[in-house]
């Protein structure tokens, strides 16, 4: 059954399939300021009154330029809306007209405020038609590999979050098979004895297996996750009885923080399979949490034996690049996944912005 996309789901697709970013963000106008005043120091370089004038005409130059570069920025902001909702093709035409056409409208003002200037100076002022012509084929050769750019640079993502969705998808829709066995063992070995803990594992196993199977690009809340997590170890404590301990120090973090789902039990898992159960004795696993300048910052430590811990970086490789991949693709850079192996131990720490669920 197909069910009614609301309007907020529509909107969000169309963004995701369109290539031109959000000119409204500070960090790209800064980036667009940057860009152009780069360029105007190329230009001023070559022109024949640097050398007389350098700083003066660089000041004019530069001027110029981030007129025609911030004016276009703020077109494209407030037309982007309008523009989603076409082809990409359509859109990128659409965006080099306007730019175009910004330049054009800048560079009339700029040549007439310049014969005003030049008659009050008796300087004699730049043909008008030299003037526009050699602006308007700047404005055509730079607006022209800007857009190429964006376009290659939002086609490149788009490839890498399909290659990200295809090894998440893969990673979701299998919980190991050594897990599965040794929970349906755990489970047969309850049954006669603890008739109540064999139905409480099973509900667990079957909370597991929904969750992943969950769509990818879904968010969930850090207290569904570690709720999630608390099902997943009561299975492993039902199985690993006393070798198995977990300390938890999540209270200074928000249990309302957003995150992608099926983050901590993979995690929780290699800590298990690759760390306590190799060890005679066992061992504890430290979940611990904080809060450091909007970034939710999560450890997860696990002792590791001397032959083990040759292997566990090339054990757990795979899942944490998937785990790294997923909170880079639904926070970008600001999030992440590091390990470290030291003294015995193996930690994991993830970061992600500090996102509340609405």
């Amino acid at each position: 059954m197909n069910r009614a996309r609301s309007p907020e789901y529509s909107l969000a697709a169309q963004d995701e399939q369109f290539f031109l970013p959000s000119f409204c963000d500070g960090w790209l106008v800064f980036a667009v300021v940057v860009i152009t005043e780069l360029l105007a120091i190329v230009i001023a370089l070559v022109s024949p009154g640097f050398s007389w004038n350098p700083w003066g005409h660089l000041g004019l130059i530069s001027l110029y330029m981030q007129w025609i570069a911030l004016s276009s920025a703020l077109v494209l902001c407030v037309a982007r809306p309008w523009l989603a909702r076409l082809s990409n093709a359509a859109a990128g035409l659409i965006c080099y007209l306007i730019v175009l056409l910004v330049t054009a409208f800048v560079s009339e003002t700029a040549y007439w405020l310049k014969i005003t200037s030049a008659s009050m100076l008796h300087i004699e002022a730049e043909d008008h038609a030299v003037f526009l012509l050699r602006s308007l084929t700047i404005g055509t050769v730079i607006s022209a590999v800007v857009l190429r750019y964006l376009f290659l640079q939002h086609h490149w993502r788009q490839q890498l979050e399909a290659e990200t969705r295809s090894r998440i998808e893969a990673l979701q829709a299998r919980i190991r098979p050594h897990f599965l066995f040794n929970s349906m063992n755990t489970i047969a070995a309850l049954t006669r004895s603890r008739p109540e803990a064999a139905e409480e594992a099973i509900q667990d196993l079957s909370d597991l297996f929904r969750a992943s199977l969950s769509q990818s690009h879904d968010r969930t809340s850090l207290d569904e996750e570690l709720t999630l997590a608390q099902r997943y170890l009561h299975i492993e404590a039902l199985r690993l009885g006393g070798r198995l301990t977990v300390e938890w120090e999540m209270d200074n973090v928000p249990r309302d923080v957003r995150l992608p789902p099926l983050i901590l039990q993979p995690l929780l898992e290699n800590a298990i399979y690759h760390g306590i159960e190799p060890l005679p004795q066992g061992g504890s696993i430290r979940v611990s949490g904080r809060v450091d300048n909007g970034q939710v910052i999560i450890d997860i430590s696990n002792p590791v034996g001397d032959q083990e811990a040759a292997e566990h970086h090339n054990g757990t490789r795979i899942a944490q690049e998937n785990i790294n991949q997923r909170l880079r693709l639904a926070f970008g850079r600001q999030a992440g996944l590091m390990s470290l192996q030291e003294n015995g131990y193996y930690q994991v720490t993830i970061r992600f912005p500090e996102e509340r669920v609405s």
